[in-house]
């Protein structure tokens, strides 16, 4: 028997805040949408109350907007709040680069393998065939960068980081193409070769191409 298959199943109210979340990452429920609890309780099999819990839970982390009285609402998007999340993610991912590049040991080494194998695979079924999954890619390229970081030695850190990796995603749903393979390949040399300042330099490519190509499509104000 697996862990999962020993994991106990989700609740209503926490599978409702994944399934809300992730629909909020991904542009299903658009950014600034107005969140309407009555057809949410249709779409999501919870009650208002529940959904009520749900959406606070998400204000609170900074995907929805609470209005008062008037009910809630999808975090808008703008190059100003896409820029920020930028510039978090590389104070971040630096520091917990450096920490975890230090003191990583050869299991953590295998954790960094495993998911860039399975990122690369990813990536690879994207240029050669053009079927880009956006969900099971940003899975696995957060599976990676958490990878990188996972001996860092704090948990928060660890926690702010894969919070602000996906609000950053909602950014990045397009696809770089052939650049982002040849920076993750890059990154992972790097960390078998424990060379945090070679890292922290490609980070900060791979970030502000991101941010360049998100602004190149002309969908943001």
């Amino acid at each position: 028997m697996t862990i999962l298959e020993h994991s106990p199943p989700l609740s209503a109210g926490d599978s409702g805040y994944q399934r809300i979340r992730s629909d909020i990452i991904f542009g299903v429920l658009t950014p600034s949408g107005r969140l309407k609890l009555e057809s949410m309780k249709e779409d999501y099999g919870v009650s208002v109350s529940t959904l009520r819990e749900i959406l606070n839970r998400l204000a609170s982390e900074g995907f929805v907007v609470a209005e008062g009285q008037r009910g809630f609402e999808v975090a808008p998007v703008s190059i100003q709040n896409l820029r920020e999340l930028a510039q978090l993610r590389i104070l971040l991912e630096h520091h917990a680069m450096t920490e975890s590049f230090r003191a990583g040991d050869m299991e953590w080494e295998g954790r960094v393998v495993s998911a860039h194998h399975k990122l690369a695979a990813t990536e690879r079924a994207i240029l050669t065939e053009g079927d880009d999954d956006p969900e099971l890619r940003k899975r696995y390229d957060s599976e990676f960068h958490q990878a990188l970081i996972s001996s860092c030695g704090s948990h928060e850190l660890m926690q702010t980081h894969a919070v602000v990796f996906d609000k950053y995603f909602r950014y990045a749903l397009q696809y770089r193409g052939s650049a982002t393979v040849e920076q993750h390949r890059a990154l992972l040399d790097c960390a078998l070769k424990r060379d945090a300042v070679g890292a922290k330099s490609i980070l900060t490519d791979h970030i502000s191409s991101c941010v360049a190509h998100a602004l190149s499509i002309g969908t943001l104000r």
